[in-house]
């Protein structure tokens, strides 16, 4: 499923206006967006969500367009069917791992239900979180609050899943663990992926189709896999 991406915007920073203009497309199942920190690779991931909109430009996903400012297109998050893995992971503390993953079918403030909580086991279950369905995300470990953000976000049953710097909080031994079940369970779905990271490993991993930024500008493309 082809991702184009081409769009332009100056954001009001508190130190100094910050021009993003970034222009990509790709067909490849992941990409990854690498460069140092502040280079746009976040926000460029946001606005692929809906979570900023840019002034111009246009974001489209195989036959979808999410973005258009020609039209004055502007999908929001909820309607684009992409997922997004937070780098914080973002998990709700005052709910249970299940409660967080039935947050994905339940589309409401309100604690889930019992229909959505009975659909939220089985990605726990995939995920090897079976036994921590009642835990609350202060009890679990950074490999496992991934695991349950993970299965949050996969549960949607997303077109595209987006990932800011996923593996950046834990050590060498679970980043190279969980690289490789985020793969196959990313081929299982069918599911393309866009990584933003500054980690060669992820690169390696996920590199398909490589895109580096620097302030704000594409300043190299590489595709290794189509």
């Amino acid at each position: 499923m082809k991702l184009r991406v081409d769009i332009r915007g100056t954001l009001r920073g508190r130190e100094r206006p910050f021009h993003l203009e970034v222009a990509f497309a790709t067909s490849a199942r992941s990409l990854v967006l690498s460069g140092p920190s502040g280079a746009g690779k976040s926000l460029t991931l946001r606005a692929v969500a809906g979570l900023l909109r840019p002034e111009a430009g246009c974001i489209q996903l195989g036959e979808r367009t999410f973005f258009d400012s020609a039209t004055g297109l502007h999908l929001p998050p909820q309607a684009r069917e992409v997922g997004h893995l937070f780098q914080d992971y973002a998990l709700f503390p005052h709910l249970t791992a299940a409660e967080n993953v039935a947050f994905s079918f339940s589309r409401t403030w309100r604690r889930p239900s019992r229909a959505a909580l009975a659909q939220a086991l089985p990605w726990l279950d995939r995920l090897g979180l079976g036994g921590f369905a009642a835990a609350h995300p202060g009890q679990l470990s950074g490999g496992q609050r991934q695991r349950v953000a993970l299965a949050r976000a996969l549960a949607a049953k997303p077109r595209l899943l987006l990932l800011d710097e996923p593996f950046s909080a834990l050590d060498h031994r679970m980043r190279d663990r969980l690289r490789l079940e985020l793969k196959d369970l990313a081929a299982q779905e069918n599911l393309p992926l866009v990584v933003v990271s500054h980690d060669p490993g992820d690169a390696e991993a996920f590199g398909e189709h490589l895109v580096e930024l620097e302030e704000g500008r594409v300043v190299s493309e590489e595709t290794y896999r189509a």
